[in-house]
């Protein structure tokens, strides 16, 4: 069975996600995106307690793109350290799974 993640990553606004989004999924590099709004995060920042409001941003793919993911997200990303985190899908229905390894087939990112 192909190795599925979930792939998840914070910004500050909507719209950097959504644009984030959308060039992953013309790249094919990701089947699905949500975003999810009003994140409210507390984390350590350069020695001290910082808050942010974000927006959290889910990526469906395949664990074979995630070297591929953390460049684009890295290069597009307005933070310093953005959150790249990914979690393994360990079962899903066989249709989505099917799905989304069929939107990813074609990735090509050039």
């Amino acid at each position: 069975m192909e190795s599925f993640i979930l792939v998840m990553t914070t910004f500050p606004t909507k719209a950097e996600a959504e644009q984030l989004a959308e060039k992953l999924l013309k790249a094919r590099l990701v089947a699905c995106a949500n975003i999810v709004p009003a994140v409210y995060s507390l984390f350590q920042w350069q020695g001290k307690i910082d808050h942010a409001e974000e927006v959290l941003l889910l990526l469906k793919s395949r664990k074979k793109y995630f070297k591929d993911l953390t460049e684009w997200i890295q290069t597009h990303h307005p933070y310093d350290v953005p959150e790249i985190i990914a979690l393994p899908i360990v079962d899903g229905s066989r249709e989505y799974l099917d799905w989304m390894e069929e939107e990813t087939s074609l990735a090509d990112w050039s």
